[in-house]
């Protein structure tokens, strides 16, 4: 009997164990989306949340979670109505609710806003965000990477100091991640303002797209450059076409593979003409080209090759020779000797 209650305790510490393992740790929504932030063993559960308007239901959505994280999740509160609103995030085994947590907010009324969002923005490269407070103030920032329902990377900017009056602050965050051409994700930012306790978040999606830039070009009668930049996460894998025209006809026509550019990241491609660029105007074009063939960037220009100046020789004219040190030694000898052999004067 001793032996049974022993693995009964047993038993009822794991099942205990295992229900402190699956957990909602954070909550937070606004009337568009919500992100929900969990931990533990939550393979095998399901995600709900609810949104109540004054104590009535409005929506409901349930997901399936692979794993632990922060998981986003849109509402279609097409008309909301100004009032308290309440959001509660359940995990579910079987329908039973293994943990669960809520947030209140409001929507509409005279709120004092300590901070305004002026724009936002989330890309191939990054997000950027233009932010006015009526007072300086000190926020936290959390940028998010969502792919799907899940945040794929998290970053916390801390302490971040917004200007007061009409000082538009204005932030640019780059994804840590490589993204993957043509796949959708979507970027949101929170923005915590501590001290007074007030929250905003603002999402958008975006399809991933290689991009890049010519920033500089060069050329003279020997050959060209071209500086590319990065300007995507999604790695740039693309050529430069140098096109030379002299009276509307092609005089050459090269294409060079650029570096893989990642955002930021700038080489430059150079090529040469196959011999000197004979007197003459000519016209250079050159196209930056994705993967895919369409030109991401342009640049035209114009050479002016001049005649080369050579400097003649005329053969009459012969280099001034320096004297010798054979034919120096030989002279210094005859003046020596003829001093020697000069009679001397008698005083």
């Amino acid at each position: 009997m001793r032996h049974l209650a022993l693995v009964y305790l047993l038993s009822l510490q794991l099942l205990a164990g295992t229900a402190l393992c699956q957990e909602v740790v954070e909550v937070f929504s606004s009337v568009e989306s919500c992100d929900i932030a969990i931990a533990g063993d939550v393979g095998n559960c399901t995600l709900r949340a609810d949104m109540y308007f004054q104590g009535r239901e409005l929506q409901s959505k349930s997901i399936s979670v692979d794993g632990p994280g922060t998981w986003i999740l849109s509402w279609g509160v097409s008309d909301p109505r100004e009032g308290s609103y309440q959001v509660c995030a359940s995990l579910l085994i079987d329908q039973d609710v293994v943990s669960s947590r809520c947030h209140d907010f409001s929507y509409g009324g005279r709120v004092p806003v300590r901070f305004d969002v002026r724009d936002f923005l989330a890309d191939s490269r990054g997000m950027h965000l233009s932010m006015l407070a009526t007072d300086p103030t000190i926020v936290d920032i959390y940028y998010m990477l969502i792919q799907g329902e899940k945040a794929l990377y998290i970053s916390r900017d801390k302490g971040v100091r917004i200007g007061g009056g009409r000082i538009v602050s204005d932030l640019q965050w780059v994804w840590p991640q490589i993204l993957e051409d043509g796949e959708a994700y979507s970027g949101r930012v929170k923005i915590v303002e501590l001290n007074h306790g007030q929250t905003r978040a603002f999402m958008n999606s975006f399809v991933a797209k290689e991009d890049a830039r010519i920033t500089e070009t060069y050329e003279d009668e020997m050959g060209a450059s071209a500086t590319v930049l990065g300007d995507s996460r999604v790695p740039f894998q693309g050529s430069l076409l140098f096109e030379l025209s002299q009276n509307g006809s092609i005089m050459a026509s090269i294409e060079k593979s650029t570096p893989i550019l990642l955002a930021g990241d700038d080489e430059t491609v150079e090529i040469s003409w196959n011999q000197t660029l004979s007197p003459g105007i000519y016209r250079l074009r050159v196209q930056l080209l994705g993967r895919d063939r369409a030109v991401q960037d342009l640049r035209e220009s114009i050479i002016e090759a001049e005649p080369i100046a050579r400097e003649v020789q005329s053969e009459d004219a012969s280099p001034e020779k320096s004297p010798s040190l054979p034919a120096v030694l030989a002279v210094s000898l005859v003046l020596a000797s003829w001093a020697a052999l000069r009679p001397k004067k008698r005083s």
